[in-house]
């Protein structure tokens, strides 16, 4: 009998072990396709949120959160997904550690005119945190800061009826309950003339 025609077990066995790999690969395959096909639409709302906000709720989502601290920069700057628009990281970020009403205050009432500028200067102090980029040239998502906790605050802000751009805070010196004086603070400020 030709060797094609035999019938033997080995054939056979082969067979089934191929047909479950197959469905074993199969199985895989799709759930990474599942997998992938949730995480892009993750990504997709996300995007289609971010492109939606209004200036106000992007000036809150990157610059106010009560609950920040100096050690969830990398975190929440990934969270929040505060980058540049060419996705390269951005150099600091601030994040005011107050309520949105506080915040929101300073353009309706609770606020002045800052020197000859459309900005507008808190009345009230606040403590900040200050995120420093630490890996220049960083890219999305791997941007890494220092960040620092700063008080005593005051905070520019550019106002369209509510604030929709953070522009620096502004160091106060403080003695007997009066302000002595203020330096605002940005990457290229140094005092030298401080008298406490």
């Amino acid at each position: 009998m030709p060797e094609h025609l035999q019938l033997t077990n080995q054939p056979l066995i082969s067979k089934v072990k191929n047909k479950e790999t197959m469905r074993i690969l199969f199985a895989c395959l799709l759930l990474v396709m599942l997998f992938a096909t949730g995480l892009s639409k993750l990504t997709n709302r996300q995007v289609k949120w971010l492109k939606n906000e209004t200036p106000y709720e992007k000036f809150k989502r990157q610059h106010v959160d009560a609950k920040m601290t100096a050690k969830k920069c990398d975190a929440e700057i990934k969270n929040k997904q505060i980058y540049n628009v060419d996705n390269s990281c951005k150099k600091a970020n601030t994040f005011i550690l107050s309520d949105y009403e506080k915040v929101k205050a300073i353009c309706n009432g609770h606020g002045s005119p800052h020197k000859n500028t459309c900005l507008t200067e808190s009345k009230a102090k606040f403590s900040i945190v200050k995120c420093e980029l630490k890996n220049n040239g960083g890219r999305k998502p791997n941007c890494q800061y220092k960040g620092k906790l700063l008080t005593n605050r005051i905070v520019v802000v550019q106002c369209g009826g509510l604030p929709v751009h953070f522009e620096k805070d502004i160091v106060t010196f403080e003695s007997n309950n009066t302000t002595t004086g203020k330096i605002p603070m940005d990457d290229t400020s140094v005092p030298t003339n401080i008298h406490v």
